[in-house]
């Protein structure tokens, strides 16, 4: 019998766990110098392992809508909050909400078997515990980016009682095939079941690694040229430099999360095709009744639109809604530019905020 191309599993992941160390400590370096992030205040609200809820300060009334952010568990919350001209924390202040975030923490080996329907369900109902606790709003906007989206989609199909409107930004709905850049990766990837029960976790670096391999125009040739254009303004090279050294904050996953992740997601494609079973629901676009905004980048190769229209058209939402963000430079990955690029606070965000003035949900 041939041996697991996952027998050496674990002497590779102690390698990128070494890797994730070094990183850290050159992230440091950048903020020592003054190159960090640059934060609004908050205070926790909720901790547990795995997670912790963050609730930002204000100063208006207490009396207003709440939202909730859920980042991708793959690197750190703050690229949301990275300086105060580029953060949609601080834009949903301005619009008058009350803002609070699920900051995924470290998990090591005694979390490996975690998966969808903790991160999903256990983890975004634990959040919203705490936001009625803390504000007394029964229910949220959900905002999301990349896979934080999937995890807020099934918490808006499995108690969309708690969810106001649901605001998903280049999130991946519908995979297989027109899963864009990673597809073909996926394809060539033998079952990763085994690692569900393999020690360890899955180290950022690691993934790091096999999403420039899938994906170099996005995390090599353009992140190159997106450096260079910088150059000639200080303040795209300022956010340049800061998205950078957010990269450097590796984040591992559990193992059955990234199993689940290929083999639910991008393999089987079960989100997509209603065959996601989260507790005893299954979960699909018929299963999506909430006010849904999808955010597309028609230049995505990573997430193009068609990993999220035919989603979106299948939903069950009966108001819904998608607006095109078209790029930005000085922020180093495109991908993240719904997040801190020039651009997308200039015009993306106002045009999110009237869809939920639209609504009625803010002023």
């Amino acid at each position: 019998m041939n041996p697991s191309p996952w027998n050496y599993a674990e002497p590779l992941n102690a390698a990128f766990q070494q890797m994730d160390w070094i990183r850290c400590q050159q992230g440091k370096l950048l903020d020592s110098a003054g190159l960090g992030r640059l934060e609004t205040p908050y205070r926790i609200l909720h901790s547990e392992t795995g997670l912790k809820v963050r609730k930002y300060d204000r100063t208006v009334a207490s009396n207003v809508p709440a939202v909730l952010i859920v980042p991708a568990p793959i690197k750190r919350a703050y690229i949301w909050d990275l300086s105060p001209d580029i953060s949609v924390v601080r834009r949903c202040i301005e619009h008058d909400m009350q803002v609070y975030l699920a900051e995924w923490t470290t998990v090591d080996d005694t979390q490996r078997d975690w998966g969808l329907e903790d991160y999903g369900d256990r983890f975004l109902s634990a959040c919203l515990g705490a936001i009625e606790a803390d504000s007394g709003e029964t229910a949220a906007v959900i905002a999301a980016h990349s896979l934080g989206g999937v995890f807020a989609t099934i918490f808006a199909c499995m108690r969309p009682e708690k969810v106001r409107a649901l605001l998903l930004l280049e999130t991946p709905l519908h995979f297989a095939g027109d899963a864009g850049d990673f597809a073909p990766l996926v394809a060539a990837t033998p079952d990763t079941r085994p690692l569900e029960t393999a020690p360890g976790v899955i180290p950022g670096s690691l993934l790091s690694l096999v999403s420039a391999i899938a994906a170099p125009r996005t995390f090599q040739w353009e992140r190159c040229m997106d450096w260079s254009l910088s150059m000639a303004s200080p303040k795209a090279l300022d956010t340049c430099i800061r998205v950078e050294r957010w990269t450097y904050d590796e984040f591992p996953l559990p193992a059955r999360l990234f199993s689940e992740i290929v083999e639910m997601l991008y393999r089987d494609d079960r989100l997509m095709n209603g065959r996601l079973r989260i507790q005893d629901k299954l979960i699909g676009p018929g299963a999506l009744h909430v006010p849904l905004l999808n955010v597309i980048d028609p230049h995505s190769t990573i997430i193009p639109p068609r990993s999220v229209l035919p989603f979106h058209e299948a939903a069950a939402s009966a108001v819904k809604k998608v607006l095109t963000y078209e790029g930005d430079f000085g922020i180093g990955i495109q991908h993240v530019g719904v997040l801190v690029g020039t651009n997308a606070h200039h015009f993306l965000w106002p045009a999110i905020f009237n869809w939920l003035a639209s609504l009625s949900i803010i002023r």
